[in-house]
C-alpha cells in the first residue's frame, strides 16, 4: 500500500495504527509537503504539488492509496476533487486524533475513512 502523507511525518507507532487497521503492509510512504501561498489560487498549487508525486497515471488508478489529508480543510478539500479525478474514486484518508492526557501532545491513527463508501452511501439518500 502507498501512503501520501501531506502532514506532519508519521511515527513509527502510527504507522503500524494504520497497517493494523488496514490489514495491509505500507510499502511506501511518500511524504509531500505543503505549503501554499493564500494570496493565489489553490487548485493550481494542487496540480503543481501532486504532479511532483512520483506515481504514474496508471499507479494512480489501481495501486492501494491512503491518504494523510494536510490540516487546512482548504487545500483539503481541493486536493481530495483532484485526487477524485486521478484517481475514478474518492481515496481512503487517515483522521489522527490527540492522545488523552499526553504531555507533550502526541497523535494516534483513530480511524481510516473510506470516503468512497461514505459517498456511495449518501448517494442511496438522494430523492
Amino acid at each position: 500500500m502507498i501512503l501520501l502523507n501531506f502532514s506532519h511525518p508519521l511515527t513509527t507507532e502510527q504507522r503500524s495504527q494504520v497497517e493494523q487497521m488496514t490489514s495491509q503492509t505500507l510499502g511506501r510512504v511518500i511524504p509531500v509537503p505543503v505549503q501554499f501561498d493564500s494570496d493565489q489560487p489553490f487548485s493550481p498549487q494542487i496540480q503543481t504539488l501532486l504532479a511532483d508525486i512520483p506515481l504514474s497515471a496508471e499507479q494512480w488508478q489501481t495501486e492501494s492509496i491512503l491518504i494523510v489529508p494536510p490540516s487546512l480543510n482548504f487545500i483539503t478539500a481541493v486536493l481530495l476533487a483532484d485526487l477524485h479525478g486521478r484517481m475514478g474514486y474518492f481515496p481512503a484518508i487517515i483522521r489522527l486524533r490527540p492522545v488523552a492526557n499526553a504531555n507533550p501532545p502526541r497523535f494516534e491513527a483513530a480511524e481510516i475513512l473510506n470516503l468512497q463508501a461514505v459517498r456511495d452511501e449518501a448517494r442511496e439518500t438522494r430523492n
